[in-house]
């Protein structure tokens, strides 16, 4: 709304919580339960298509996505024995990009990934199979390697231990949780304001009407931040996904060593 007083911006609590479809179910909820319908019929539509045809349509899709996965994360960070590590990061990128790309769908209009909840589960998830891949590849010596890396004199080791510890079993998966839903957020809230100021402008009274053809400017500016968006879904799911094969690499390797 534009009066007297100036645009007026809804509350923030508005725009990030949801009244229940039915109790304790929103629409956050909602857009978790559709990627993950979404990416599992994608799987399945794509498994029944006759292996002898050239790949076409859904299958082709997802042979794309799979080859995307395998050589730009698992190959560039496992190596060609992480490949069995393809599944669960295809997983992993494919539920965090259908997580992410409601925020420019109609009716949706909100990334599930902007609210904590969901980037805080899959961040103890990883957090949870990175430490259990160290214990088991090395077993409880993982922990020596994780707090103290090759070549730290004895004199250090109280203070990088102290430092390990905080970095890589608290600030790892902080880190993950805060990246994906600060930047996710940050593009909601911009869609939001230049919606508002676009409909504001728009909509100004017959004493404003010079004001409507200024709409043309954040407008524009919504339609190119919504493009972005677009992008920027894409990239958050690729860096999430890469950033946990990482971590599955220095479990896997001995923490400190060169991939």
């Amino acid at each position: 709304m534009l009066a007297a007083k100036g645009l007026v911006f809804p509350p923030i609590n508005e725009l990030l919580r949801w009244q229940d479809i039915f109790p304790t179910f929103n629409k956050i909820a909602l857009i978790a339960v559709l990627a993950s319908l979404i990416g599992i019929a994608l799987f399945l539509v794509a498994s029944r298509a006759n292996p002898a045809v050239a790949p076409t349509g859904t299958r082709n899709l997802a042979e794309s996505t799979i080859e995307f996965i395998e050589q730009g994360i698992v190959m560039q960070t496992l190596g060609k024995e992480g490949l069995k590590w393809t599944p669960f990061l295809l997983s992993l990128f494919i539920f965090i990009f259908l997580c992410n790309i409601p925020g420019i769908l109609p009716f949706f209009q909100m990334p599930a990934t902007a609210r904590i909840a969901i980037p805080l589960v899959l961040s103890l998830l990883v957090w949870v199979v990175y430490i259990g891949t160290g214990i088991k590849h090395q077993g409880l010596g993982y922990f020596g390697h994780l707090l103290w890396p090759p070549g730290v004199p004895t004199a250090l080791k109280p203070l990088v231990g102290l430092i390990e510890f905080i970095s890589t079993i608290i600030v790892t998966p902080f880190s993950l949780t805060v990246r994906l839903m600060a930047n996710m957020l940050a593009g909601h809230i911009l869609l939001v304001s230049f919606a508002l100021l676009t409909h504001a402008l728009a909509m100004a009274e017959t004493s404003q009407i010079a004001l409507v053809p200024m709409s043309i400017f954040p407008f524009a500016m919504l339609v190119g931040i919504t493009g972005f968006e677009i992008l920027v879904s894409f990239l958050q799911a690729y860096i999430f996904t890469i950033l946990a094969a990482v971590y599955i690499s220095n479990s896997t390797a001995g923490h400190g060593e060169e991939h």
